[in-house]
C-alpha cells in the first residue's frame, strides 16, 4: 500500500537525525561490556590490500586531478558495470562521457538536483522509506519532496526520481517489473530516474538487478542514471569513492557542472578505485564476512521475539515488534545495542529499527548474546 505524503518544505533542511540519539547510547553505555552500536552503516574490517597499494603507488601526485577521472578508472569501471551487474556503457572514453568518479555517493545524492539545473521549483519523487539524504538534496535545490512507491499517475511538477534498490534502510529489491515501470514512466514524461544502487552487489535472498541493466532500461540509458560506491563493497568508505553512469548527457551535465565546483576524486584514491573494482575476489571475502553476521544477528532478532521485513539485501536488518520505533530503540538500549529507528526514513518507518551489519564479528556476536539473554 503507498502512503504518499508531502515531504519537507523547500528551503528548510531536517535536522540532522542521528543527534537524536543521545539518550539512547547513554543508557546503552551504562550495559556490562559496552555498546553495541549498530545505528551507522559505517564498515569497520580493513580496507583491502590491493586498494591501499594502488593508493600509495599513485601517491605522488603533484598536479591536480579532473573531475572527469582517469581512462583507466573510467575503463575499469566500466568493465566492472558489465563484468559485476551486465551493464553495457556507451563509449566510458567518449567526448560525452557515461560514467564519472564522484566524492562519495553523499555529496552526489545531496547535489544531484542541484548540478542538474533543477533549482528553483518542482519536486522530487523519493522512495516511502528512504536515506534522508535525498530529501536533503532537494531541499538544497529549492524544491519539493513526494514519497511514493509507485509510478504516480501525472507528472506534473515532477522533475527528479530517485530509486533506492536494494533499499536503505530495509533492504528491499525492486523487482525487473518494477524497474521497467519507472522506466517507462520517466521517459513517457521526460523525468529523469535516478537509482541509488550502493549495495547491490549484497544480495542474500535474491539477486539484484541494476536500472541500467539492458532488460530493463532497454537498448540505451537515456533518461536513467545510477550511482555506485566502493565504501561498502570494497570496506573503503574513507576513501569517498563513488561512481555515476548512464546517460551520457546526463552524466556529461553533471560532470561539467563539477568542474566548477571542484569536487575532484584525488588522484590516488582514482588509482585505488581502478584497483578496487578489478579486484573481485576481495569484495566476495567481504560478502562472506557479512553473510555470517547476517545470519547470527537475524536469529537472535528472531529468537527474542522481534520481526524482519524486507531485509533481503544489503547491510541492514529492517526490524519491528509492531510497536512505535522509539520504543524498540529504548529496549534495545536496555540490552546495550544501538540502532536506527525507522522514523529517520519517514513516517511509512515509524514502526521499525534498522540494525547494521557492520560491526566487528566480537560485537556481532555480544549483540546476539545480549539478545538472547
Amino acid at each position: 500500500m503507498t502512503t504518499t505524503v508531502a515531504g519537507t518544505a523547500a528551503g528548510a533542511l531536517p535536522d540532522f537525525p542521528w543527534d537524536s540519539l543521545t539518550g539512547a547510547r547513554a543508557k546503552a553505555a551504562r550495559y556490562p561490556g559496552g555498546v553495541v552500536d549498530l545505528s551507522i552503516g559505517t564498515p569497520v574490517d580493513a580496507t583491502p590490500e590491493v586498494l591501499s597499494t594502488a593508493l600509495a603507488a599513485a601517491g605522488n601526485a603533484p598536479g591536480y586531478p579532473t573531475a572527469l577521472g582517469t581512462a583507466a578508472l573510467r575503463t575499469a569501471a566500466a568493465e566492472w558495470l558489465r563484468r559485476r551487474l551486465g551493464v553495457h556503457l556507451a563509449d566510458p572514453l567518449g567526448p560525452d562521457p557515461s560514467v564519472i568518479p564522484t566524492v562519495g555517493s553523499k555529496e552526489l545524492v545531496a547535489l544531484l538536483p542541484t548540478m542538474l539545473g533543477l533549482r528553483g521549483g518542482g519536486t522530487v519523487l523519493v522512495p516511502e522509506v528512504a536515506y534522508p539524504t535525498y530529501e536533503v538534496g532537494a531541499v538544497l535545490a529549492g524544491l519539493q519532496v513526494r514519497r511514493t512507491d509507485t509510478p504516480p499517475a501525472g507528472s506534473a511538477g515532477v522533475v527528479l526520481v530517485w530509486l533506492n534498490s536494494p533499499g536503505n534502510p530495509h533492504g528491499r529489491v525492486l523487482s525487473d517489473d518494477q524497474l521497467r515501470a519507472w522506466v517507462a514512466w520517466g521517459r513517457a514524461h521526460g523525468v529523469p530516474v535516478v537509482s541509488d544502487e550502493c549495495y547491490v552487489t549484497l544480495g542474500w535472498d535474491v539477486e539484484p538487478r541494476s536500472l541500467l541493466h539492458p532488460e530493463v532500461a532497454g537498448a540505451d540509458h537515456t533518461g536513467l542514471l545510477a550511482v555506485h560506491s566502493l565504501s561498502k563493497q570494497s570496506t573503503a568508505a574513507g576513501y569517498r569513492a563513488g561512481l555515476l553512469s548512464g546517460d551520457p548527457g546526463l552524466v556529461r551535465r553533471v560532470w561539467e557542472v563539477r568542474r566548477h565546483l571542484g569536487l575532484l576524486v584525488p588522484t590516488p584514491v582514482q588509482a585505488a578505485m581502478a584497483a578496487g573494482l578489478a579486484d573481485d575476489a576481495s569484495v566476495e571475502r567481504q560478502r562472506e564476512r557479512y553473510r555470517t553476521r547476517r545470519e547470527r544477528l537475524a536469529a537472535a532478532v528472531r529468537a527474542a521475539g522481534a520481526r524482519i521485513d524486507h531485509s533481503e539485501a544489503g547491510l541492514y536488518l529492517w526490524v519491528t515488534r509492531d510497536e512505535d520505533c522509539w520504543a524498540t530503540i529504548d529496549w534495545l538500549a536496555g540490552l546495550g545495542i544501538v540502532a536506527a529507528p525507522g522514523s529517520f526514513y519517514g513516517p511509512a518507518g515509524t514502526r521499525h529499527v534498522r540494525m547494521a551489519l557492520t560491526a566487528t564479528d566480537e560485537r556481532i556476536s555480544a549483540a546476539a548474546q545480549r539478545l538472547a539473554d
